[in-house]
C-alpha cells in the first residue's frame, strides 16, 4: 500500500491511465472488429472503407504509447493483404 503522498500521487495517476489507456484499447479493438467482420461478408468495399476509418485509430494507438508501432504495422499490412485479396 502507498504510504507517502508521492507514492500515493502515482497511485492515482497510475489508476487514471490505466482507465485511459483502458478506453483507448477497447475503441481500436472495437475498429479492428469492423475491419474483420467487413472481411469475413466478402465485401471489398467494406472492408476497404472499414481499414480506412481504423487506420487513424491504431495510429493514435501508437502516439499515446497503448500499442507498439511495429505491432500496428504488422496488424495494418495483414488486414490490407486480407481486403486487397477479397477483390
Amino acid at each position: 500500500m502507498a504510504n507517502t503522498p508521492q507514492s500515493k500521487k502515482r497511485a492515482r495517476q497510475n489508476e487514471a491511465r490505466f482507465a485511459i489507456n483502458k478506453a483507448r484499447r477497447s475503441r481500436i479493438r472495437t475498429f479492428l472488429r469492423k475491419v474483420e467482420e467487413a472481411i469475413a461478408s466478402g465485401n471489398q468495399e467494406a472492408a476497404a472503407a472499414a481499414l480506412r476509418a481504423a487506420q487513424p485509430e491504431l495510429m493514435r494507438g501508437v502516439t499515446k504509447g497503448v500499442l507498439h508501432k511495429n505491432t500496428v504495422a504488422r496488424k495494418m499490412s495483414r488486414l490490407s493483404s486480407r481486403v486487397k485479396a477479397l477483390g
